[in-house]
């Protein structure tokens, strides 16, 4: 089994690590710059509850050099990928499925969901459908991304708490590659179950970073205060409750209500959204793939959004401001 890191960050090295220190697939890494040097020249050196090991996963810095693949796991920033499909075209054969871990609402996500909106293309994350083309949702395995982790120096992964992947096919099925996929991934110690309705657990993450990421972004707030606050818990709450409408009106189910996943936001504590970091680094933001594409779909279904919609225009303003959006 080829298994290929597009995009290995701290996500995608911490499950490339584990992956080639289990040896069951033939792994590789594609990165740039000095993370990528640090690995060809010393491995790639993985922390983690208290330990560290280094592995030696292959590394090179394009696709052309890693040549087709079984598996592409994608652990880019979603604004990221309709560059990258183009470059990804090499480790593309006629089987070669695309893992999509990446957050908020896919390119992929009316692919085979049955009704009125089926194969409707999110010009949020896909502004000319290239990716939908180069990258066609028919090689796309859903995954939900709960690990975190970071990277302190090239070439070494911090993984702070998390082991679990959760896998999906866009149709719901069980098919082969997304059991024969999470079979590798448990081998390598992570849990990945394959579930039929991937899209209502993409909510329930998506519920929490849709409010908490650009509020943060817009206070300068970590997540304890923006849960603990009142006044900002209220418009979380709101944004939460006008996207869960949304998400109803196509289909999706909540296993949890709207209050027990703020108290989950809640128990993280005094932590910066992923959002917040990438705009203090000077860094584009996921803006669109965690907010503006819930508008966008809001339009679809005709519903009023109009607290998430003022927040998005707040936080597209001041990715403006300071050059991150």
């Amino acid at each position: 089994m080829k298994i290929c890191i597009f995009g290995a960050g701290a996500i995608g090295g911490l499950m490339a690590a584990k992956l080639a220190a289990k040896g069951e697939a033939e792994v590789t890494v594609i990165a740039r710059g000095p993370h990528l040097a640090a690995m060809q020249q010393h491995g790639l050196r993985l922390r983690s509850e208290g330990t560290e090991s280094v592995t030696h996963p292959r590394c090179v810095a394009s696709a052309e050099e890693a040549g087709p693949q079984d598996y592409v796991v994608v652990t880019l920033k979603a604004h990221s990928l309709p560059s990258a499909a183009k470059q990804m075209q090499p480790l593309l054969g006629p089987d070669t499925a695309i893992v999509s871990a990446v957050n908020g609402i896919p390119w992929w996500y009316f692919y085979k969901l049955p009704g009125a909106h089926e194969d409707h293309r999110v010009t949020s994350v896909d502004p000319d459908g290239s990716v939908w083309d180069l990258l066609h949702p028919s090689r796309a395995i859903g995954c939900i991304v709960y690990p975190a982790a970071e990277v302190p120096e090239p070439g070494i992964i911090d993984h702070t708490y998390g082991d679990r992947f959760t896998l999906g096919e866009p149709d719901g099925s069980r098919s082969p590659r997304a059991e024969a996929l999470s079979k590798a991934l448990m081998a390598a110690g992570f849990k990945a179950p394959v579930r039929p309705r991937i899209r209502d657990e993409m909510w329930i993450k998506l519920w929490g970073n849709l409010a908490f990421n650009p509020l943060s972004a817009l206070t300068g707030a970590t997540l304890d205060i923006i849960t603990g606050e009142p006044e900002l818990r209220a418009v979380c709450r709101q944004m939460m409750l006008e996207a869960q409408a949304v998400a109803e009106q196509l289909g999706v189910k909540f296993a949890i209500d709207v209050d027990k996943r703020i108290a989950g936001g809640a128990e993280v504590g005094a932590h910066k959204t992923s959002m917040l970091q990438d705009l203090e680094r000077g860094r584009p933001m996921e803006i669109d793939a965690l907010l503006g594409s819930v508008v966008e779909l809001a339009e679809l279904v005709e519903l009023p959004v109009p607290i998430c919609r003022t927040v998005l225009a707040l936080v597209r303003s001041r990715g403006r401001v300071a050059g991150c959006y």
